[in-house]
This record gives structure tokens, sequence and C-alpha cells, in this order.
């Protein structure tokens, strides 16, 4: 009996899973489980099971990148695949060529799961909204340039408001690179502010035709847009995920070009309407400035001047008698304070003293204060109210005490 290795087994057994035409195409309903995403390589790796069994199964990235949704643990799948073997572990596993939500379609779960996603992250908030312009100079449309969608929005913005300019940018509405050019076109306006605001739509059509408008990446642009953008895709029933996003959502491309347009009629209107207050205004404001007018050209100024200026040179005199008064006041008050001050210095003045009899005695300019400063022989001078005498020191006394030569 030969001996095989694990190697050589575990191809034996691929090989007859391989070659199994029952095992080749194989339809499974099944509950997902142990969901990974292998975002490097993009292969999706799970289980499927049922009540009782599982089985591990694997999507490569090829198969994988065609899915509209995104598999997520508890969701029951339609999957189409075959049956064979990993080598290096030798374990048996399902590859899914295919898989589709059970009991709804591929296109409703990924917009359902788009959905629930932008919602959560904020994206459709009230707060985020921006109001449309009263009176726009500018209107950007982005759909196709041959569709109905475009012809309606021209029609009715050329009847309804004839003075908006128009900026056409046209895409692809549908097929595979549609989202893209939406995307682009978005993204231009607001690197050109060329647009006070934008529609974006196209006509109706089945989920697929309208499956451009339910793009991620689209609805993210259209949410950092600085032009409000009003969606009008599709009819009043359809929605799709730019409908969410936007601005303003209107139920078709006409019903948007309506929302963006004044009527011709009503701007008339409203212009009458405030052209009738404005003359009112003007004419009242006449009547009270007439009314001030005459009011100041009946006044006593403008009537009688003379009598101001006598009246003002009444005034003036009045202001003059009580200034000079108030002068001869202060003047009388600080000349009293100055002959109080001045017989009080002359009381103090050495001179009065000396006109009493004192006298005051100096040697050499120096006052001499004390007998004991004096030398017998000394020079010194006496100073008297009328004169002064100059003497020569012959004898000294002190108090309780006498000396001499």
């Amino acid at each position: 009996m030969a001996v095989l290795t694990v190697s050589q087994l575990n191809f034996y057994i691929k090989s007859l899973l391989d070659n199994d035409k029952n095992l080749s195409s194989v339809y499974l309903k099944a509950e997902i489980s142990n969901f990974t995403d292998h975002y490097r390589t993009g292969h999706l790796y799970m289980s499927l099971k049922d009540e009782k069994c599982t089985v591990k199964a694997v999507m490569f990235a090829g198969n994988a990148s065609r899915l509209k949704f995104r598999p997520e643990d508890g969701m029951t799948v339609l999957v189409r695949g075959y049956v064979s073997v990993y080598n290096i572990s030798g374990q048996y596993q399902f590859y899914i060529e295919d898989m589709q939500p059970d009991g709804i379609g591929a296109l409703s779960m990924a917009f359902e799961q788009l959905k629930r996603k932008l919602k959560e992250e904020g994206l459709f908030d009230p707060e985020h909204k921006q109001p449309l312009p009263l009176l726009p100079k500018r209107i950007g449309v982005i759909t196709s340039p041959t569709g109905a969608a475009v012809q309606d929005i021209c029609r009715i913005l050329k009847r309804r408001y004839p003075i908006g300019e128009i900026i056409m940018c046209p895409v692809l509405v549908q097929g595979e690179n549609a989202a893209a050019q939406l995307t682009a076109a978005v993204k231009r306006f607001n690197k050109l502010k060329c647009a006070d605001v934008v529609i974006i739509g196209r006509g109706g059509g089945s989920m697929e035709d309208l499956w451009a408008f339910n793009d991620e990446g689209l609805a993210r642009e259209i949410y950092h847009s600085k032009i409000p953008v009003v969606s009008g895709v599709g009819h009043e029933t359809d929605f799709t995920i730019c409908d969410f996003v936007a601005d303003v959502r209107a139920s078709t491309p006409s019903a948007a070009a309506e929302l963006v347009s004044p009527e011709d009629g009503a701007l008339y209107g409203n212009l009458e309407y405030y052209q009738r207050k404005i003359i009112s205004a003007v004419k009242i404001r006449i009547t009270l400035e007439k009314n001030r007018l005459d009011s100041i050209t009946s006044s006593s100024v403008l009537r009688s001047p003379e009598e101001i200026i006598r009246d003002k040179q009444i005034q003036l005199d009045f202001l003059t008698s009580q200034l000079k008064s108030a002068y001869k006041n202060c003047l009388s008050d600080k000349t009293s304070k100055f002959y109080s001050l001045t017989s009080k210095l002359d009381a103090l003045s050495p001179l009065r003293v000396l006109s009493r009899g004192y006298a005051i005695a100096s040697e050499n300019g120096n006052v001499i204060s004390s007998v004991e400063k004096i030398k017998i022989g000394s020079k010194i001078n006496i100073k008297f109210a009328d004169g002064s005498a100059d003497c020569t020191v012959m004898e000294r006394t002190l108090d309780n005490e006498k000396s001499g030569l």
C-alpha cells in the first residue's frame, strides 16, 4: 500500500470535489456569521449556517467588488458558488461567486444600509440645510443634456424667471460612470462659484436607472457643498440618497425648477406693493418735514431776530455785573487777609523788638546769643533800633558769677 503525504491527500480530496459536477455550481440559503472584511485584499470571509450546521465560506475580491450591498452578521442570503478544499489547512469550504439578500433585492438592501449609515453620521440633519436664495442670478443645472428633464427645467425657468442665467453642466445620469460625473459636477460648481443654487436630477426610471444618485461619494459632495442644492430625481414616489442629503428635495425635475425660480408675475406684484409702501413713506416724511419747517419759520428767532439780540445783551450786562461784583468781593477778601498777615509779620520783626529798647550783639557778623561766647577784649557790634555801636569787651558777667581783669 502506498504511503501518501498530507499534501498529496489534500490534493486528492480537492480533485475529487473539484471534479464533482454536483459541487461545481451550488445554491445555498444560509445565515451569515463570523463575517470578516479583509480590507487590504478585498476578500470576504464568513461562515454560512442553518439551524444545525455551519460551513466556512470565502468570497474573493473580484466577486465581492460587484456586490451592491454590504454583508453583515445575521443576514440571510442566497449564495451561488462551488465547494473545494483549501490545501494548506485541508478544510473544505464554500467559494461564493454571487450573493443576494434573501427576501429583498441587493439594491434595496444597499440603499437602506447607506441611508442608515449617512443618517447616523448626521448628513440628513435639518440644521445643516441651507436656505434657497430668493432671487438667484445664476442657476446651475446638473443633468443629462439629452433627456426630457433638462427640457422641462429650462422651459420652466425661462417662463417663470427669464432674468435668471442658466449654467448647464451636462453629465451621464445612469451607467457605470454616472456617479463619478455627478460628483465631479457638484465639486466643479463649488470650485468655480459660478451659481447661486444648483439643481441636480433626472427623469423617472427603475431603481437601477436611478442608482447613480445613491452613490456615497455624491452624497458627501452635496453635503459639503457651499452652494444650496435642490434634488429633483425621478417621480414623486422615487427617493434617492441624493434627496435626503440635498438642501431641498423636489418631487420632480420640473418641481425643482419651480422651487428655485420666483414667478415673474409674483415679482411684479411684490414690486408694486413695495412701490406703494415707498411712495406712502415718502409722503409721510415730506409732511412731517413741512410741519417741522413751518414750526421753525414761525419761531420768534426768525420773526424778530432783534429781540433775541436785545435779550442776549441784557443777559450779557447782567453776567458782566455779576463778574465785577464777584471780582471786587474776592479782591477785598484777599486785601483783608494780606493786611492781617502783614501785621503778624510786623509784630515778629526784629526791628519792632529793637524799638522797645532791646539790642542785638554780633561779632564778625555772627549774632552773639550767649555771654559765654564773648571773650574779654573782643570787638563786638551792638545794633540798636536807630543805629549801631562798635565796642570792646572790658568785662563780662555770668548769672550768679563775676569775672574780669
